[in-house]
């Protein structure tokens, strides 16, 4: 018997990977989808009529592509209107403030003082407008009780346009909570009954298995704590944290075994697997990602149903094209294109990957070995572009934990759905499904632990490509029978690799100016800014991640910081605190908001440091600078949070530095109240060579607070394609009116600042100059 796969097909497949591209480059073209829709289906049209002779099979393929393409073009323009009603855009572009009434899209699980969450506009009241609509939103409101699926939102503020690519057409800022009016009724209240009573049961369950348990089986993250996700990143388990495919896989493949055993016919085992696959969305919450994992567990049923392991790929290019064509804006979705990835990985690579593992292994493991290793290679190039790092024990974490996460997620649901009917049977199944779910932690927490856990690599495009070329390359000297080539051009791309990567970062590490005054750390969606006068050096917040921050101390040889400042608890700006625990002389602290911030502090305390509360007024020095907190106010009534944020003003006159003014996370009325009471401070400083911008660039900013203190360089700490919007084109705006130039941390990543002899400020960054945001300023100087 001949062990020879058949061909791939990809008569469809390649069509739709075309069309896809094509509809994910012009949706970011305002207005092109239309005229480009036509052009595609007018020259589907030509070829189909023109082909024939040996080129036929070739012009047919384009022509099927131009056909796609034309198809999902005509689809985003058929829907750009309904998206963005004029009379939304307007109010959006004039600040009005509005109230919505939307249908979520995406739960919220716990109470959140700013919850980010999606949803469906339904009307629209307030500011002489009042209209039905049907338009994809992001929402950022206060929310007070966990909303689900389908519930209905009733919240009030302020709108803002997204890029014409982003899957929510706008971005709602609640300037108060969310009222919500919980609407479901039979099947989904069911769910979500369920959810909560499962979230119940665990709560009480040793960490991070207890966190972790509720994402393996009902994909729910909200008790996956910062330590534990970034652990599970840096060793490539992320895909175990929430619902993905594979969740989606095991239920089905459960169900397909089960009926196997059985013995009943194939049709029976493929509708009993769709019924077990509708029934865990529904408990899951049919969210968009959940959706995108269960489509393609629906294309790998249909393939099994059809009986043809070879139509797996036409099945599935199928599938995204229907996808597409309901919702084109998923062309850019990471999320979407890591589903589709891992889907043909699994398809196409498994296979072979075991086959060739199994000359040299048992074949029970390298089919296991296979499967996640396929999935990886398949997602690594695009995961490059959401962190430039490759995790170096990915496919040995994955072998280690990949075979607990079914028990987990099967043992779990098992628990979720008898809880109600016999709460000592779900508590013991929930015990054992706990087991699991702390090996998947350990695994991470080891391997995380690791020396080289993750190597760097090149950002961007080119550290895409690259990473695509070497996996060709890898996957040729594995499966080609013939692999001396295969095996030169690895080699030398491997070389000349490590010779980019390497010598990108001893570029950097040369080239970094030592006489920096200020700095910008490069830490994700968050801040964490450092202030220096010679030896002596203040650190104002500390991102989001410890080892972000550790990476950048470490990169400007700091090893002791003078004063801390915590502007607020949001996580953003506070989750890097544990790389500095031990390390800092004094803390000046804005008000906690839980036990936990207060615990933060006791442990910053217990490890030699001073802590003092931020209120307006404190005053300190860092050696010849001076500066000054301008807010909170000292009044019991200032509730913890944004709003709350340490305001700090360094001036710099008394040794020729550079004078900061660092904004937290204010919003707009905060701004507002903050600058009527520290107008003499901020005279005194006149305008001021940096301004950190308040809550990373949001929409919701004071004008006048930006034009009564010009900055020369406006500072973004701020997150590669984060999903809200930051910074949004209207502070991007205003600073290009005031000349001030932007240093974004997503565009140039680590940015350093100062004063230079000649009375000009110097800018210099990682990846490129800091431009000013309209003309040339010419008191701005870029080196690198």
């Amino acid at each position: 018997m001949s062990d020879r796969r058949p061909p791939l097909d990809l008569r469809l497949a390649l069509p739709v990977a075309v069309s896809w591209l094509v509809v994910g480059i012009l949706l970011g073209v305002e207005g092109a989808a239309a005229p480009a829709a036509l052009v595609a289906a007018l020259l589907s049209v030509l070829l189909i009529l023109i082909s024939g002779g040996r080129r036929r099979g070739v012009l047919l393929t384009i022509a099927l592509a131009s056909a796609a393409s034309a198809l999902l073009l005509a689809c985003a323009a058929a829907s750009v209107d309904g998206r963005r009603p004029s009379d939304l855009v307007a109010a959006a572009e004039e600040s009005r403030h509005l109230t919505i009434e939307a249908t979520a899209t995406q739960a919220v699980v716990q109470p959140a003082a700013t919850a980010r969450f999606g949803a469906r506009i339904e009307r629209v009241e307030g500011a002489g407008l009042r209209m039905d609509a049907a338009v994809p939103v992001t929402i950022f409101a206060t929310v007070t009780e966990p909303i689900e699926v389908g519930d209905h939102v009733t919240v009030s503020g302020t709108l803002a346009v997204t890029s014409p690519a982003d899957a929510s057409a706008f971005l709602f800022f609640s300037r108060g909570q969310a009222s919500v009016e919980q609407l479901q009724s039979g099947p989904v209240a069911w769910a979500g009954e369920l959810r909560e009573g499962f979230r119940t049961l665990v709560a009480d369950m040793p960490q991070p298995g207890a966190g972790l348990l509720p994402g393996l089986a009902i994909g729910d993250t909200s008790a996956v704590n910062e330590s534990l996700e970034e652990q599970m990143k840096a060793s490539s388990l992320t895909h175990l944290t929430a619902v993905s495919g594979a969740n989606c896989a095991i239920v089905v493949g459960l169900v397909l075994a089960l009926g196997a055993g059985m013995r009943a016919p194939r049709s029976l085992r493929v509708l009993t697997s769709l019924g077990a696959l509708a029934l865990f969305v529904l408990i899951v919450t049919p969210e968009p990602s959940v959706m995108r994992a269960s489509a393609m567990a629906v294309a790998v049923l249909v393939t099994k149903a059809w009986g043809r392991g070879a139509a797996g790929v036409p099945v599935l290019a199928l599938a995204v094209l229907v996808l597409l064509a309901i919702d084109p804006w998923l062309a850019r979705s990471y999320g979407f294109i890591l589903s589709v990835l891992a889907t043909a990985g699994l398809l196409v690579l498994a296979g072979p990957l075991a086959a060739r593992m199994a000359t040299v292994l048992p074949t029970p493991l390298a089919a296991v070995i296979a499967v996640p290793l396929a999935a990886q290679l398949a997602c690594q190039p695009v995961i490059i572009l959401l962190a430039p790092a490759i995790p170096s024990y990915g496919v040995l974490a994955n072998l280690l934990a990949g075979p607990a996460a079914p028990a987990a997620t099967v043992l779990g649901l098992v628990a979720c759905v008898v809880n109600p009917l016999a709460p000592w049977a779900a508590e013991a199944t929930a015990w054992v499904a706990w087991l699991p779910s702390a090996w998947i932690a350990a695994v991470a927490a080891f391997f995380s632990g690791l020396p080289g856990a993750q190597l760097p690599w090149a950002e961007g495009a080119f550290g895409f490509g690259l990473a695509a070329v070497l996996t060709v390359l890898g996957l040729g000297v594995t499966l080609a029978r013939r692999r001396r080539w295969w095996t030169l051009g690895l080699c030398g791309v491997l070389v000349i690799a490590g010779g980019i990567v390497a010598g990108d970062r001893i570029r950097v590490a040369l080239h970094t100016p030592g006489e920096w005054q200020f700095a910008a750390c490069d830490v994700g969606q968050g801040d964490a800014q450092l202030l220096r006068d010679s030896d002596s050096v203040m650190l104002v917040d500390a991102g989001p991640d410890a080892a972000a921050l550790d990476d950048c101390l470490s990169h400007l040889g700091i090893s002791h910081i003078d004063v801390l400042v915590l502007s607020h608890f949001d996580l953003d700006h506070v989750g890097g605190v544990d790389a500095v625990v031990g390390r800092v002389g004094t803390v000046v602290a804005g008000p906690p908001a839980s036990a936990e911030d207060e615990r933060m502090l006791r442990d910053l305390a217990d490890a030699g440091a001073q802590v003092v509360p931020a209120t307006r007024g404190l005053a300190g020095e860092l050696g010849r600078l001076r500066w000054t907190v301008l807010w909170p106010a000292r009044t019991p009534a200032m509730p913890p949070g944004n709003d709350a944020s340490v305001v700090l003003a360094v001036n710099g006159r008394a040794c020729q530095c550079l004078s900061t003014l660092l904004l937290g996370d204010l919003g707009r009325e905060a701004q507002l109240r903050m600058l009527a009471g520290a107008r003499s401070q901020l005279s005194a400083l006149g305008g001021v060579d940096i301004v950190k911008v308040s809550h990373h660039g949001s929409v919701d900013q004071y004008e006048r607070l930006y034009e009564s203190v010009p900055a020369t360089i406006g500072v973004i700490g701020v997150g590669t394609d984060n999903t809200y919007g930051h910074p949004t084109p209207s502070i991007l705006s205003l600073l290009g009116r005031l000349g001030t130039a932007v240093a974004r941390t997503d565009e140039h990543g680590l940015v350093l600042a100062w004063a230079r002899d000649d009375g000009r400020i110097g800018v210099w960054s990682e990846t490129g100059q800091v431009a000013p945001a309209s003309a040339p300023d010419e008191d701005v100087a870029a080196r690198h």
